[in-house]
């Protein structure tokens, strides 16, 4: 779905900035939003977009109602994200995406559907997780197809580090869940090395999950299978 990138090249940094450039969970790419996702921007963006603020979220404020909060870092065009929100009416889906494309065809999504538990920040997630998601305040976290970075030279771009994690682990609620998934089967093996390092989550299997009812097969992902591709899912949760 989304592409994931990292840079942690000190050179020039300003007074202060340790780190100008760090880990983010994308990589900007051109894309065309279609006058229907403009529609959509214009129709449900005031209501459904959550501006990024260096501040903590109140999901009850946000969402109108109290119920788990589920974030998802990454979600592409939005077709598994309007899935399983409308599969789980009862859970909150918090939901970062950068391109503008992704987000208009999300939105002319929920228009369709008229769901009314998504709500969308047009944000960096590594940046919304740190300053805008509170310790312990997650049920469940989703990164689906994050950008493999096939090159080994350009494995330090891929999203799922040990630091990541570590933040994200705070993040979860005792006995919330990480669910990875993952179209390519070295980037698979890195997160499931990742993931058992992490002191704070527990796999649920010994290694790779069946894939849970409430994700559904994209476009995309049902043409890799029919291809003879194999995809792999990770499910973890935080220790009480």
């Amino acid at each position: 779905m989304t592409s994931f990138a990292a840079d942690t090249d000190t050179a020039g940094a300003p007074p202060g900035v340790a780190h100008p450039k760090t880990i983010k969970s994308f990589v900007r790419r051109a894309g065309r939003t279609t006058a229907a996702q403009a529609r959509a921007f214009e129709r449900l963006g005031p209501q459904l977009l959550v501006p990024f603020r260096s501040a903590v979220l109140e999901p009850a404020a946000v969402f109108g109602r109290s119920a788990p909060l589920i974030l998802e870092i990454g979600f592409g065009m939005g077709e598994a994200t309007a899935h399983i929100a409308s599969v789980r009416p009862q859970d909150n889906f918090l939901c970062c995406e950068v391109h503008e494309a992704g987000v208009g065809a999300l939105l002319k999504r929920i228009a369709e559907q008229g769901q009314t538990n998504i709500r969308i920040v047009q944000h960096d997630a590594v940046e919304v997780l740190e300053h805008m998601i509170a310790p312990a305040s997650l049920a469940g976290v989703h990164i689906f197809f994050p950008d493999p970075w096939h090159k080994k030279k350009h494995h330090k771009r891929r999203l799922i580090q040990p630091p990541l994690v570590t933040r994200l682990a705070s993040r979860l609620t005792p006995g919330g869940y990480l669910h990875c998934a993952t179209d390519w089967q070295p980037y698979a093996q890195q997160m499931l090395e990742v993931l058992r390092a992490e002191p704070l989550l527990s796999n649920t299997v010994s290694d790779y999950a069946p894939q849970p009812g409430y994700r559904p097969l994209t476009k995309f992902e049902n043409r890799g299978l029919k291809l003879g591709h194999g995809v792999w899912d990770l499910l973890f949760v935080r220790h009480a």
